[in-house]
Parts: structure tokens; sequence; C-alpha cells
């Protein structure tokens, strides 16, 4: 928006910006932008100082005081008026131009201006994927006897430096305990958090993934490269899947932990590291003991706090308010309209028993989001393992938790998973706009599992993926 009194000067720096592609909108006082900026709002403004009425630096500290995030403001101030161009910068201008100025000049300062723009966009549009990430493992979700204990026991234990062990099924969020053992009142909060998942990594990489190594340690060992715990000096380290770390390799994290020192591969000096450590595993760790998988020292020196996370069935009054807080998510990430959970949707999610856990919970409510037709999430939106037993055509009679669901049946029940499974795929790649590979990240399958689904269920033809897109091709 062009904010001059002089319509030769607005003129003429619409004619030198519009070529740009600029959308430009006018005023010619500050009574008239007022009134403009209540229909939309410009990224930029363009603002002279010297106007009719109210000046641009006075409607400069309105436009701040009103709205701190509004339109970046470019301030035209005369020449000579270096000092006013001072102020309107100290009252939130981005940037000024004195007249007269070259229309070079001005294209410049509206260049730059646009990148800030776009940066501030990108910031934004980050920052909430960090919310919606962070909201997602958030703060515990649930009010069952089980979460209040896991909750409580947080509280005690995230002020002090104790070692923790966390305990529970896949899927429980014991990564999420973690997270809030470190953030909440830790004096640890403001440094890293460093995850480490052992049964991830061969155990040949284990070792130089946590203590690092030197150049030259080992064939491929091009450069000097710290580890894990360096990487999480004066943090915390979370150690996932601690169960399934080699023999050799927990030898040398129960030295570092009693040393607080660790050695890289292929080096002869000792590094102090300062880190707090938090492990979890869903094995028996005393089983392992016993049957020799397990050193019993480092299980001690581990296990100074416990933290239990009953798995899912287990407390299935915290289902509807899991399920509600992904559907809302769910909505929010794919750009979807907020939908809700029917009755019958429900009460099939807190009847089932839930082998994933809570992961499991949200990837279901994550597909019924996308394949729901309606405002609301049916039963039939939902993964087949969670409505086995559902009747399969016509109206369901006397259930008033029940939708009724029109779905062909047939004897054969491989013959309807398959019928229900392509139809699945086809809603999930025609939501993607045929990307194959991203309907695999929602599928959560590798994308050449998901391309080998579809030649089976005879869809090969239709969807082929070259380069993450897909296309029709007969010759598939």
């Amino acid at each position: 928006m062009i904010v001059d009194d002089e319509e030769a000067a607005r003129y003429g720096m619409r004619r030198a910006l519009s070529t740009f592609g600029y959308n430009i909108s006018e005023a010619g006082s500050a009574e008239a932008a007022r009134a403009l900026l209540k229909q939309h709002e410009p990224d930029l403004l363009l603002l002279d100082v010297n106007l009719p009425g109210m000046s641009g630096l006075d409607f400069l500290r309105e436009i701040k005081s009103s709205n701190g995030n509004g339109p970046l403001v470019i301030i035209v101030t005369a020449h000579g008026s270096e000092r006013m161009a001072v102020e309107a910068v100290k009252a939130g201008a981005h940037d000024y131009l004195s007249k007269p100025f070259e229309l070079d000049d001005l294209r410049l300062v509206i260049k730059n201006a646009a990148e800030t723009v776009q940066l501030r966009r990108e910031n934004y549009s980050l920052r909430r994927r960090i919310e919606v990430e962070r909201s997602q493992r958030g703060a515990l979700i649930g009010n069952s006897e089980a979460m209040q204990k896991v909750r409580a026991m947080i509280d005690k234990v995230a002020e002090t430096d104790a070692t923790v062990l966390v305990r529970g099924e896949s899927g429980t969020g014991k990564e999420l305990v973690a997270r809030e053992l470190h953030e909440r009142n830790s004096v640890r909060r403001n440094a890293s958090f460093v995850a480490v998942n052992c049964a991830a990594l061969p155990s040949e990489l284990i070792e130089s993934e946590l203590f690092g190594h030197e150049k030259g340690a080992f064939t491929g060992a091009a450069a000097r490269r710290e580890g894990k715990f360096e990487q999480a000096h004066g943090g915390t380290l979370f150690l996932d899947e601690i169960g399934d770390m080699s023999s050799n390799v927990q030898a040398k994290l129960l030295r570092a932990l009693e040393e607080r020192r660790i050695e890289r591969l292929g080096a002869n000096e000792s590094i102090p590291v300062d880190v707090r450590i938090v492990s979890a595993t869903h094995r028996p760790l005393e089983e392992e003991i016993t049957n020799g998988n397990f050193r019993a020292d480092l299980f001690y020196r581990l296990r100074v706090v416990t933290v239990d996370i009953a798995p899912l069935r287990e407390r299935r009054e915290d289902i509807p308010l899991l399920a509600e807080t992904f559907l809302r998510l769910a909505s929010e990430r794919y750009e979807l309209p907020q939908r809700s959970l029917s009755q019958g949707a429900l009460k099939r999610l807190v009847e089932y028993n839930w082998p994933g856990n809570v992961r499991e919970l949200k990837n279901s409510i994550d597909r019924a989001v996308i394949m729901a037709e309606g405002d609301e999430v049916a039963p039939k939106d939902l993964p087949d393992e969670i409505t086995a037993g559902m009747p399969k055509s016509g109206i369901v009679e006397g259930d008033s938790d029940s939708e009724g669901v029109r779905v062909p049946f047939t004897a054969d029940f491989r013959e309807d998973r398959r019928e229900f499974e392509r139809r699945y795929i086809t809603r999930c790649l025609e939501y993607t706009q045929g990307n194959v590979t991203r309907a695999a990240e929602i599928l959560d399958m590798h994308r050449q599992s998901l391309q080998h689904k579809l030649r089976q269920l005879g869809l090969g033809r239709r969807y082929v993926s070259v380069g993450g897109e897909a296309q029709d091709n007969a010759d598939s």
C-alpha cells in the first residue's frame, strides 16, 4: 500500500513496482489508509511522513501499537530529514527512503522488504509446525489413575539429576516421558535433548554414535565426529530401547556413567561430559540379566528411579481424550475441516485392545480423518482391525451407537479385505493427488511396499511412482 498525498508520486511508485507483479493499493492520507486497512492488510506499507491530518510518523506508531505483527512499514522522508528517519526506525519502521530517490533504490528497498516478509511467513509456518508437533507429544494426555501416577513421578524427579529408567510397551510414549523430565522444571531444560534409538543402530555403529570417533579410527571415518554424549553436554541423553545394546557397548556406557568421561574411538584422551541419562525399554531387564543379555551393574546404575507406563488397554478411560486431541491435530496437519467422532466410532476405539498403544491410536485417527466424508468420523472410516466383527451390510438395527455401514459382503474374508484395501489406498492416493511417496508416508509404509501393494490390488496400471509423483501408465 502506497500512502502519499501527492498523486503524481503515487503514480510514479505504482508504475515502478507494478511491473514486478506486486498488488498495489493507494491512499492519500493516514485516515484513508486506516479505512483500507480494515478491509485488507498489505504485506508492505510505503508511508510518506508529510501527510495532511495525521502525520506518517504518528500513523506508524498507531499501526505498531495496535498490531505489532502488522505490515512492514517503509517510511519516505524529505531530503535532509535523517533525524526523522531514525525516529521512524525506532518507532518500528522496517526501512526508510529519502526523497528524491531513484526508482532503482525504491525497487531494491521493496525487494529486500519482500524477502523479509517471505522469511516471516516461513518462520511462522515453521513455528506452527513445531507447536503442532509439540502438542502432539505435548503434556501427557489422560486423567486415569495410571497417568496421574506418571505425572506425579515426573514432578518429583524432573528437578533432580537422577538417572531414570522408563518402562512400557512399544507405543506407550516413553520418549514423551523422557522429554517431560527434561523440559519440566529441569535445570537442563535450556540445553539439548538428544535421543538415540539403540535398537535402530547396528552394534558396530552404536559405539561411534554414542562416543564419537577421530579421523581414521575405522574405514570410512573421513573426519572427526562428535558423539551423542558430547552433543548432549549440559542436557539430557535419552537412550531408547536400552535392552538391545550389545554387551561391549554396555560396558563402555557403564564406565562413562561412573567416570563422567568418554573417549572417542581412535582417541587417546578422555573428554569430560555432563549429561543426565534417561533410558527406556519394553524388555523385562531382570529377565535379560538372568539370561546373561544385560549387565546387572548397568541396570542398577540406570534404575535410580523407575517410571512405568501402563498400556493403553489398561487405561481405556483416557482413549476419548486422546482420540479428540489426535483428531484436532490431524485436521490441522492435513488442512482438513475439523471433524468430530461419532458415538459408534468412539465405542469401537474404546473397545479395541490397542497392541500398538498410543502410537497405533494416533495413526488410526490420522487415517480416519483422511477417509471421513462428512463432519463425523464413522466406524467405517476406522482401520478394519478395529471394526472387526461389525455388521458388513444393511442398516444396523437396534444399535444406537452405530451409523450402519453399507459395504458389499461376500463369504470370502480375503476378498473383503482386498476390496477394503483397494478402496482405502485409492482414497488415500486421491487425497495426495496421486503422490505415491506422500501416500506411503500417511499409510506408514515404505514406498516400494506401497508400489507392490498397488500391483497386488490391480492398481499398478493407474499409479506409478516417478520422482515421488504418480501418473497414469497402462504399461506399468
